[in-house]
């Protein structure tokens, strides 16, 4: 995580105001990002585990930084005795609090009665050698730690059909969960998208950006009426269901990263019944 020459340079001629900048950012962490998961499968040697709607995080050690590379203000006590090993996880108030956790965990001048909420939920040790296996047991020896009971292990179990993988899906969404997670037991830690990680939730979805903001008309005259937005492939598409008044009124900047709720894709490749979730302040 160390900066780059031209960064301390930067921060050299800039005084404070450089470093504050330097000390914000850094080059994205190498996480493990997630495939979906595709019915008939076989399911033998997987673990399975809640999707916590939360915000990617890892800990290198001494400093938590996002999933963008952005340095967390977390309050020194949260923090304080964890382990010197690598650990990646999600920062966590519970389900249906999404937002409260990344105005939480985005604020550079934290809010200590609100981190109180805060758990950060570790399922990897992207450092340690050997198979998802032997890390998920070096894990379960290295935490949880009384002195810290919100740094916790995320809770893994088997699903050795899809039937049952499915019963799991349905009691963690009635409890109000985001979905599953699998991982493959017998996997190395990769630092990119792969199958060896998926994700499996009751709805498609996928995540745009911003390129430009449509008018509405009729009733939303003076206010957004869509988002058009750029895919991952380059494609792009009008997205103009799913916002709230308020949203429209105040709808996410060019540039910013949405997540939109789908029902699959058409010939072109574009989403069927596209509706607007949120803006991803989190990445």
């Amino acid at each position: 995580m160390a900066p780059s020459r031209r960064a301390l340079l930067l921060a050299a001629l800039g005084g404070a105001a450089g470093f504050a900048v330097l000390c914000a950012r850094a080059e994205a962490p190498a996480l493990q990002l997630a495939q979906v998961y595709r019915p008939g499968m076989p399911l033998a040697g997987w673990w399975v585990s809640e999707k916590y709607d939360g915000m990617r995080a890892r800990w290198d050690g001494q400093q938590l930084w996002s999933r963008g590379g952005q340095r967390i203000a977390a309050p020194a006590w949260f923090t304080s005795g964890w382990p010197t090993q690598p650990m990646d996880g999600e920062l966590w108030a519970g389900r249906g609090r999404f937002e409260f956790t990344v105005s939480t965990v985005r604020r550079q001048q934290p809010h200590d009665k609100d981190w109180r909420d805060i758990r950060f939920m570790v399922f990897d040790l992207p450092d340690q050698p050997g198979t998802f296996d032997e890390r998920l047991a070096a894990l379960r020896r290295l935490l949880p730690l009384p002195a810290a009971p919100w740094l916790l292990p995320v809770a893994q179990q088997r699903a050795s059909t899809h039937d049952q993988l499915m019963g799991l899906l349905d009691k963690t969404v009635k409890l109000g969960g985001e979905g599953l997670m699998l991982h493959r037991g017998a996997s190395l830690y990769r630092a990119e998208r792969n199958e060896d990680l998926l994700k499996l939730k009751p709805h498609e979805d996928a995540e745009a950006v911003v390129v430009a903001h449509v008018p509405g008309r009729g009733k939303h005259t003076g206010r957004l009426g869509a988002l058009d937005v750029r895919m991952p492939d380059g494609k792009r598409f009008r997205l103009g269901s799913g916002f709230s008044d308020a949203q429209r009124r105040h709808p996410p900047p060019v540039g910013a990263t949405v997540t939109y709720r789908h029902d699959g894709f058409n010939a072109s490749g574009l989403p069927r019944f596209a509706r607007f979730v949120r803006e991803r302040r989190d990445l």
